[in-house]
């Protein structure tokens, strides 16, 4: 126990609707609009000083409860836990690190709470995992602003041994066949310092984001921002574009990828990602548009630093060996890295790591 442990004495959630400036298609579904929930979370040390902090994520229902379901059918239920959420956080019994109290809440408390919001039947089918981890985030950002707060460090100075009670062999296991250790490692030990000053962004490019002036109809926004993508090049001085593909139309994904890898080289961005979003079920299928791209455009296939989440992202039940794919280009889970357990097993099937984005909180 130390004196800057917390508890959280109470949390309260606010809900934001947002509108999207044009729609935005990812996968199977294209999004309009969404829903932000932010927390608001009081935490009290162990000499008694208090502090607020706060947390945020879109509560993007597309992204983390792919389905057949309506929208709304989808985000009542998630809307709902989150509600059930800010009633748990503040009478849940753990003191420790922000880091400690938040892994022993994932572990201990989340499970049950989304067993029991499946048990109540509020949709046609079980809100996934995903959903509860992705719904749980803003009050694990507010869980850490708080806990910076109340013992007056910047949070990124505490993820040590002199705040924390447990270093990191208490979370992780190495690798089979690892002769790492985390014993004595803190998150401190893998933190870049000094902290760099930028980086680079990546901009998306939705499946119905304009990207030729014969596209334009006369009703997209004017509101004094860019429209089509050599415009948003231009104006923001673009260096990474991240394409979305609809992972079933192989003809309509590779001729999108050609498009917009011309519009990057004449616009002066060297590099390209693809996202698949979970759509995928055949390495073939990637491996068919890549390798076509090696013959008619290697440019623009050498602009491609890696290819994010094709197929499904339940990997424990849609154990595909994508080795193949991973030999042509990086591979990285985006939806299927919900713990470092399914990162361990994505590797042991090909996958080559992780896309970690701010996006997802």
């Amino acid at each position: 126990m130390k004196k800057t442990d917390v508890t959280v004495k109470d949390a309260t959630v606010y809900f934001l609707p947002v509108e999207t400036r044009v729609p935005l298609k990812f996968g199977a579904e294209t999004v309009t609009h969404v829903t932000c929930a932010r927390v608001k979370l009081t935490v009290e040390n162990q000499d008694g000083a208090t502090a607020v902090g706060w947390g945020e994520t879109p509560l993007s229902v597309t992204w983390v409860w792919p389905s057949k379901l309506s929208y709304e059918e989808r985000e009542k239920p998630i809307r709902e836990f989150v509600e059930c959420l800010a009633k748990a956080w503040p009478g849940f019994d753990r003191s420790g690190h922000a880091m400690e109290v938040g892994h022993a809440f994932n572990e201990n408390k989340l499970p049950g709470m989304l067993e029991e919001l499946n048990a109540q039947g509020l949709a046609n089918e079980p809100m996934p995992w995903l959903s509860a981890l992705v719904c749980n985030s803003a009050f694990d950002i507010a869980l850490h602003d708080a806990y910076g707060k109340v013992n007056q460090v910047p949070v990124y100075d505490t993820y040590n041994r002199k705040y924390m009670n447990q270093d990191l062999s208490e979370y992780i296991t190495p690798a089979d066949n690892s002769d790492v250790s985390f014993a004595g490692k803190y998150p401190e030990d893998f933190l870049v310092k000094p902290r760099p000053q930028s980086l680079p962004a990546w901009h998306l490019v939705g499946g119905k984001d304009m990207i030729a002036e014969s596209e334009l109809t006369g009703s997209e926004p004017d509101d004094g921002y860019p429209v089509l993508l050599a415009d948003w090049i231009e104006r923001d001085g673009l260096q990474c574009l991240k394409v979305k593909l609809c992972g079933n139309d192989p003809v309509w994904d590779y001729d999108r990828l050609v498009q917009v890898g011309r519009l990057a080289i004449a616009g002066g961005a060297p590099w390209l990602t693809t996202d698949f979003n979970c759509t995928v079920t055949e390495p073939g299928y990637v491996n068919d548009i890549l390798d076509r791209l090696v013959q008619e455009e290697p440019r623009i296939y050498g602009m491609i630093l890696y290819v994010e989440q094709p197929f499904p992202y339940d990997l424990e039940d849609n154990r595909i060996d994508v080795h193949s794919v991973s030999a042509r280009k990086p591979l990285f889970m985006d939806e299927s890295a919900h713990d470092w357990h399914l990162v361990k097993l994505g590797r042991s099937l090909g996958w080559t790591g992780v896309a970690l984005k701010t996006c997802k909180t």
